[in-house]
C-alpha cells in the first residue's frame, strides 16, 4: 500500500484506475442525471462556439464597413452586436450554472463513496494498521476528491471547445488571410500553418518545462497533510505535552515540518514561474503575431481591413484552442496529483479487503454461537503482514461470566480482544458470538462524539430517546451527578473532562446501553482504586447479566472476575489456555486460575457458571 512518490504508477494506469472509481457517477442510479447534465453542458459549449463564430463574422463585416466609411451600416451593426453580446452572456451564465451543478454533484458522489467505503466494515480502523504510511485519508476524501473532480468538467469543456473551435476557425484562417508569397512560392492558408507551428512550439516547450510539476505538487500536498496531522496531534495531546514540558521539542518538530512545506512550495513556485513565463509570453505574442504576418497582404490590397481583423481574431481563437494545454498545465498538474492520492486510497481499500477476505492470507472467522456463550476455536492472531502474534486460543466464555485477560506487555492482550470484537481480522480460527448479542467495546480512552452530553451517553444510538431519569441515574451511579444539568449542552467533552471522568462516562454509557457483552481494554486505568472498585461493581449489580471480557494489569481487578486467563510467551510463541479444553497446556507455563467473586445481591453466584 505504499503511497510514496518514488513508486508512483504510470499516469495511464492511474487514469484508468481513477475512471473506474469516479466514472461510476455516470453509471447506476446517478447515471441518468449525470448524462442529462453532460448533454446540456455539451450543447452550451457548442452553442458558445456558434456565437463566437457569429462575432467573428460580425467583426469582418463591421471593419469592412469602417473601411468603406459606410455610416448607414453603423446602426444596424450596433443592434447585431447587442444581440450577439446578449447571447454570449446568456450562454456563459447557463454554462456556469449547469457546469457548477454537475461538478458539485459529482464531487459529492465521489466523497460520499470514499467516506462510506472508509467507514464501513471498520476499514478506518484497520487501514491505520495495514497502511500506516498512507497519510491523511480524511484529506483525500475531502480535499483531494474535490480537486480530482471539479476541474475535470472544466477540462472536458475546454478540450471539446478547443477541438471544435480549432476546426471552425482554421477554416476562417484558410480563407480570410489570403495567400502568402514565401521565397517565390504561393502558400494558401499560410496563417493555418503558422498557427499550428506556433502552438506546437509552445505546447512542446510547456511539456518539457512542466513535466516535473505533477510530482512536485504531489510532494507539496503530502507535506501539507503531514503538517496538519502533527498540529492536530499536538492539540489532541495538549495536556500530556504541557505536563511533561515537551512544548520546545514539539516546536522543533513543527518547525521542521513547516520547513518541509516551505521547501515543497518553493519547488512548485519555481516550476510555476517557468510556466508563467511561457503563458505570459504567449498572451502577448498570440494577438500580435497574426497582424504582423497578414500585414503585407493588407498593404498590398490583397485583403481588406475587415479580413485582417477577422484573421487576427481567428488566429487568437485557434491559438487558444491549440494552446489549451499551455494555459492549463498547472491546473492539470494539481488535478493529477490529487487523482493519484484518491486512487491510492481506493487501492488501499482493495488491498485491505483482500487481506480480510483471505485473498492475501488467512482471516479470523466470526460465526454465530450455538447458544449464549462465546467460543474461541483454535484462534490464531497475526499481524497484517502475516507474522504470528498469538499462536492459539481455544476456550469457552459462558454467558454472564466475567473473564479477566492478563499477560506481559507485548503478548497481544488488546489485539486478542479486538479479534473477539471483530475489529482485528488477520489470523485464523473461529470466534463464535451469540446471535443478536449487543456488544459494547470500552477502550482506555472512550470516544466522545460531537454533540450534547445526552448524545454522548447514548452513542452510538444518538437518535434514541432515552428517558431523562435513566440518563440521570447513570450519571449519578458513576459519580458524574454534577453534569446532569448539562445534559443538553454541546461542548468539547473530550477536552474538558479528565481521563478519569471520561472513563466514568464510558461506564455510564454501558448503563444506558445495557449490552449483552462488554469488552473492556484497560477501561479503569485512569481511576483510583476506590473508583475502580465502584465501576467494576456495576458488573455484580446493575450489569450482572453482562458477559464481561476485560484486559487489565492491576491485581485487584481479579476479585471482580470469575476467571483469569493469562497470555504468556513461551520461546517465540504466545498461547492461551482457558479451562477444560486447554488444561493439557499447563505444562507450557500458561496460568489459569479460578477466582472467587465478591458476594452480590443481584448477580448470580459463581457456582452456576459454565466452566470455560
Amino acid at each position: 500500500m505504499n503511497d510514496s512518490s518514488g513508486s508512483r504508477p504510470a499516469a495511464r494506469g492511474v487514469l484508468r484506475a481513477y475512471w473506474r472509481l469516479a466514472g461510476g457517477f455516470w453509471r447506476g442510479p446517478t447515471g441518468l442525471g449525470a448524462w442529462t447534465l453532460t448533454f446540456v453542458i455539451l450543447s452550451l459549449v457548442l452553442g458558445n462556439i456558434v456565437v463566437q463564430y457569429g462575432l467573428n463574422l460580425w467583426n469582418r463585416t463591421f471593419f469592412n464597413a469602417l473601411g468603406r466609411r459606410d455610416t448607414s451600416f453603423a446602426y444596424e451593426a450596433i443592434v447585431q452586436f447587442a444581440g450577439l453580446a446578449f447571447l454570449v452572456a446568456l450562454v456563459a451564465v447557463l454554462l456556469v450554472l449547469y457546469r457548477f451543478r454537475l461538478q458539485v454533484l459529482w464531487r459529492q458522489w465521489l466523497s460520499r463513496r470514499l467516506a462510506v467505503r472508509w467507514l464501513e466494515d471498520k476499514r478506518f480502523y484497520r487501514l491505520s494498521i495495514a497502511a500506516p504510511e498512507l497519510d491523511s485519508p480524511e484529506q483525500r476524501i475531502a480535499e483531494d476528491a474535490k480537486v480530482a473532480t471539479l476541474p475535470v468538467i472544466d477540462f472536458a469543456c475546454g478540450i471539446i471547445g478547443s477541438v471544435v473551435t480549432a476546426v471552425v476557425f482554421v477554416g476562417v484562417l484558410w480563407t480570410a488571410a489570403g495567400t502568402a508569397d514565401i521565397f517565390g512560392y504561393q502558400v494558401p492558408g499560410y496563417l493555418v500553418y503558422a498557427a499550428i507551428a506556433y502552438a506546437t512550439i509552445m505546447s512542446g516547450t510547456m511539456l518539457l518545462g512542466g513535466r516535473a510539476l505533477i510530482g512536485r505538487v504531489e510532494h507539496r500536498n503530502a507535506a501539507e497533510a503531514q503538517l496538519r496531522y502533527e498540529l492536530t496531534r499536538v492539540r489532541t495531546n495538549a495536556e500530556s505535552i504541557a505536563m511533561v514540558g515537551g512544548a520546545d521539542d514539539e516546536v522543533q518538530g513543527l518547525i521542521a515540518s513547516m520547513q518541509r512545506v516551505t521547501d515543497a512550495w518553493r519547488s512548485v513556485v519555481r516550476r510555476n514561474a517557468w510556466l508563467t513565463w511561457l503563458t505570459g509570453g504567449n498572451g502577448v505574442m498570440a494577438p500580435v503575431l497574426p497582424l504582423l504576418l497578414a500585414a503585407p497582404n493588407y498593404f498590398s490590397g490583397q485583403i481588406t481591413l475587415g479580413a485582417l481583423t477577422q484573421s487576427a481574431a481567428a488566429f487568437v481563437q485557434v491559438q487558444v484552442a491549440l494552446n489549451w494545454l499551455v494555459e492549463n498545465y498547472s491546473a492539470i498538474a494539481e488535478w493529477m496529483a490529487s487523482v493519484r492520492r484518491v486512487t491510492a486510497l481506493w487501492s488501499a481499500f482493495e488491498i485491505l479487503d483482500g487481506s480480510v477476505d483471505g485473498t492475501h492470507g488467512g482471516q479470523i472467522s466470526i460465526e454465530e454461537s450455538p447458544d449464549a456463550d462465546i467460543y474461541l476455536k483454535s484462534l490464531a492472531v497475526s499481524h497484517f503482514d502475516g507474522a504470528s502474534m498469538i499462536d492459539d486460543a481455544t476456550t469457552v466464555i459462558a454467558s454472564r461470566e466475567k473473564v479477566l485477560l492478563m499477560g506481559d506487555s507485548g503478548t497481544g492482550k488488546s489485539t486478542l480482544i479486538r479479534a473477539i470484537a471483530g475489529l482485528w481480522p488477520w489470523g485464523s480460527g473461529i470466534v463464535q458470538m451469540p446471535v443478536g448479542a449487543k456488544v459494547a467495546f470500552l477502550p482506555q480512552r472512550p470516544y466522545m462524539p460531537l454533540g450534547t452530553l445526552r448524545q454522548v451517553l447514548q452513542y452510538p444510538a444518538t437518535e434514541n430517546e432515552t428517558p431523562n431519569d435513566v440518563l440521570e441515574a447513570a450519571l449519578k451511579r458513576c459519580g458524574m451527578a454534577h453534569l446532569i444539568r448539562r445534559l443538553d449542552e454541546v461542548d468539547r467533552w473530550e477536552s474538558i473532562l479528565s481521563g478519569g471522568e471520561l472513563q466514568r462516562i464510558g461506564f455510564a454509557r454501558l448503563l444506558v446501553m445495557q449490552p449483552d457483552i462488554a469488552i473492556l481494554d484497560e477501561a479503569t486505568a485512569a481511576l483510583d482504586t476506590a473508583s475502580q472498585a465502584s465501576m467494576m461493581e456495576l458488573f455484580q449489580n446493575e450489569l450482572s447479566h453482562v458477559t464481561l471480557i476485560s484486559v487489565g494489569h492491576r491485581a485487584e481487578l481479579a476479585e471482580f472476575h470469575d476467571r483469569k486467563l493469562t497470555l504468556q510467551r513461551i520461546a517465540t510463541r504466545v498461547s492461551l489456555a482457558g479451562g477444560a479444553a486447554n488444561r493439557k497446556k499447563r505444562s507450557l507455563g500458561v496460568l489459569i486460575s479460578r477466582i472467587r467473586r465478591r458476594p452480590s445481591t443481584t448477580g448470580s453466584s459463581g457456582s452456576d457458571r459454565k466452566p470455560g
